[in-house]
């Protein structure tokens, strides 16, 4: 991908100076999420160069089929995993920020697929719904659900991305679980900060 030429592969960057074609409801950057809190000061898409060319290539072949993929969370600096931990110290769904997440290396993303014109796909649950509905291997849903899952599943996958067992819109590229655990923070719009 020649817009990534002199970019190391670790390097972070902004999804959306890359690509026009994803679809963005960053729930930490509102109070809509589990926390029921705003971590984020404001919605961007971080991520690792090479995340970001697994998660484009993806995407185009989504496209192809007539889907686009949206974020939830993709990097999330670690205090906020401090944050998450403190109010739901379960590694079955939280990643012990000690040894941080793949979220907080730049290597996870939590999405789902909408259609062309941003409808999203029905899933069977939220986003960060905490129970067996969520979990990939409950089958006792709809089979329109159960494709919509084994569609985002099998084409993450073949770009690179595994599957954590509890949660149907997380997906870790297989090659990020290495990189260090990262705390930055990006810098928000001068409107978004009130400055």
């Amino acid at each position: 991908m020649k817009f990534f030429a002199g970019l190391a592969d670790t390097t972070f960057v902004r999804l959306a100076d890359f690509s026009d074609d994803f679809v963005y409801d960053m729930r930490y950057a509102t109070e809509n999420n589990f926390l029921k809190a705003k971590v984020y000061d404001c919605a961007e898409c971080y991520v690792r160069v090479k995340t970001a060319k697994a998660l484009i290539t993806a995407n185009r072949e989504f496209m192809d089929k007539g889907y686009r993929v949206k974020f939830f969370d993709c990097y999330r600096p670690n205090s906020v995993q401090y944050k998450m931990w403190e109010l739901f110290p379960n590694p079955q769904y939280v990643a012990n920020p000690v040894k941080g997440s793949i979220h907080n290396r730049g290597g996870a993303v939590d999405v789902t697929l909408v259609d062309m014109d941003g409808n999203e796909l029905d899933m069977g649950t939220d986003f960060d719904f905490f129970g067996q509905r969520a979990h990939h291997d409950y089958t006792d849903l709809p089979e329109k659900v159960l494709a919509n899952r084994r569609l985002l599943k099998e084409t993450m996958k073949k770009h690179g991305f595994w599957h954590i067992r509890t949660e149907w819109w997380h997906y870790n590229l297989t090659v990020g679980s290495n990189d260090k655990v990262a705390n930055f923070k990006w810098a928000c719009p001068d409107y978004v900060c009130g400055i």
